[in-house]
């Protein structure tokens, strides 16, 4: 009888135990994966560290809304998700054809929208609306809101002093 019962809950143990280890392994990753922290410096300098995956990722908001920065230095404007857009109260903009590296994408740009990085905020930044792929918290910080700073690169890490 022992041995039935065994046999009928062995493949039922083993995926069990194959799921523990899965699982653990994902939060072991996650939180390897999860972007370091921002810091700012006695001379009021954003410091944003190098992510494993070699970009620079910030909290920031988007006219008040939570969102996580990939910092791109060559993307023209800050750019959100129309679904962001919407969620966060963007208004229409003017409609335009954005050029991408994998081709044009219909979108349009907002201007005078806040954004902050960390604990620094920029009023009256140009947003572009139509960014595709990524969660909808994600976001491109582009040239738009960059230009107002100083942006200097070093081994691990990317420094924004106020202009």
């Amino acid at each position: 009888m022992q041995d039935k019962n065994v046999r009928q809950w062995g493949p039922l143990a083993m995926v069990a135990f194959w799921l523990l280890v899965l699982g653990a392994l994902y939060a072991v990753m996650h939180q390897y994966l999860k972007p370091k922290p921002v810091t700012i410096t006695a001379s009021g300098a954003l410091v944003i560290p190098q992510s494993r995956d070699g970009h620079f990722y910030a909290p920031g908001s988007v006219n008040g809304k939570p969102v996580t920065f990939m910092v791109d230095t060559g993307a023209s404007l800050v750019t959100v998700s129309a679904p962001f857009a919407l969620s966060a109260g963007i208004g229409a903009g003017a409609p335009t054809v954005f050029k991408t590296a994998n081709g044009d994408l219909q979108g349009r740009i907002v201007p005078d929208v806040p954004v902050t990085l960390g604990p620094i905020q920029v009023s009256g930044v140009r947003v572009g609306v139509g960014l595709v792929g990524g969660a909808m918290d994600e976001a491109l910080l582009g040239q738009s809101f960059l230009s107002k700073f100083n942006v200097m690169l070093s081994q691990d890490q990317m420094t924004l002093r106020p202009r």
